[in-house]
């Protein structure tokens, strides 16, 4: 199944989880699968949060920015940082905490799968 995200309407998501600012977002969501390619613009961030019930893979596609994550309910402050950029891929596993955070100049861009586990 071929999957054209520019056909698919962007969602724009306020304040995701808790982050800053909107995450743009061409969503394909069905009873197995949660997938997306996701915008944040230059201080945008996707708030920390846990996947109790699945896990997630992102891969950007393009700028820059970083992931806080934790595989523990510690809190973000405990959490160990990994900077990303294009070509990069993230893997948040089933109970993990992360966030991802666009400190860069240029807009994020990156593909996640959430599988429904």
């Amino acid at each position: 199944m071929k999957l054209e995200f520019d056909k698919i309407p962007v969602k724009h998501l306020e304040r995701f989880n808790g982050g800053e600012k909107e995450l743009a977002a061409n969503m394909f969501v069905d009873e197995n699968n949660k997938i997306l390619r996701g915008l944040l613009v230059p201080g945008a961030s996707i708030g920390y949060h846990q996947h109790a019930t699945s896990s997630e893979v992102f891969y950007i596609i393009s700028g820059c920015g970083k992931v806080i994550c934790n595989p523990t309910d510690s809190g973000i402050e405990n959490g160990e940082t990994e900077r990303l950029a294009a070509g990069d891929c993230h893997y948040c596993p089933k109970g993990g905490f992360h966030t991802l955070i666009n400190d860069g100049d240029e807009d994020l861009i990156f593909f996640a799968v959430v599988p429904q586990q």
